[in-house]
């Protein structure tokens, strides 16, 4: 079965809530939850933390139930805040410690990503999925079925290694400066980095991708040129 040269036309209502229960629950919520036990309530960074973990829980359960299928964005996400709560609780419970562990979380993502590519198929294609089509099962087959195509497969690939290649390097130059610089100015640079190596991977993650498929469509268009 060969996949269509367009995605299907994305369902608005769908795709609008799809977004709203993402950012909500995975970004929004465990933030405004770990702010407000840490800060109005006292509790400890790991209870609050953990506390936070069940928004994307929450998420992941919707999920299962509207689709009917599991999200494998919702699982790495569920995996990584498994493993930042046990990180936190790993060695000092310093300031110095804790971004030093942060660093690590990223820079496991990074590894993640480069270990994916020798599966079947690496982490972009599902996080592309993720957010590319609004998870109806036309546009999810219509997302499946171009990997039957060597550019996308190519394009797939190289992205997985770029965001593993940029988050390994991020992580350890943010070790680095942990112990170079003071805890203060490290409090305030590291989310910066984090959210700025973020936006960088997103604008050259759309920009490749437009790149990618306007090269698929004039070779396309120049093979059916000769053929005619």
């Amino acid at each position: 079965m060969s996949a269509p040269d367009k995605p299907p036309a994305r369902s608005g209502p769908a795709a609008a809530v799809g977004w709203v229960l993402t950012i909500g629950l995975n970004v929004v919520a465990p933030i405004l939850t770990y702010n407000v036990l840490t800060e109005d309530h006292g509790w400890s960074e790991f209870a609050a933390l953990l506390a936070g973990s069940a928004w994307p829980v929450l998420d992941s359960a919707i999920m299962v139930a509207w689709r009917r299928r599991i999200d494998e964005f919702a699982v790495v996400t569920l995996v990584f805040l498994v493993i930042t709560a046990l990180v936190s609780l790993i060695g000092a419970h310093t300031a110095r410690a804790l971004l030093v562990k942060d660093s690590g979380i990223t820079g496991l993502f990074g590894l993640l990503c480069l270990a994916t590519l020798l599966a079947p198929r690496p982490l972009m294609f599902y996080f592309g999925r993720k957010f590319a089509t609004d998870g109806t099962p036309a546009s999810t087959a219509w997302w499946n079925g171009m990997w039957q195509y060597e550019g996308f497969r190519s394009t797939m690939r190289t992205m997985t290694l770029v965001w593993g290649v940029a988050y390994v390097a991020e992580a350890l130059l943010r070790v680095a400066l942990a112990y170079a610089l003071p805890t203060r100015t490290m409090v305030v640079l590291s989310p910066v980095m984090i959210y700025g190596v973020l936006g960088v991977l997103g604008v050259w993650t759309a920009w490749f991708g437009k790149r990618r498929a306007a090269e698929g469509a004039r070779r396309q268009a120049e093979a059916e040129a000769a053929t005619a």
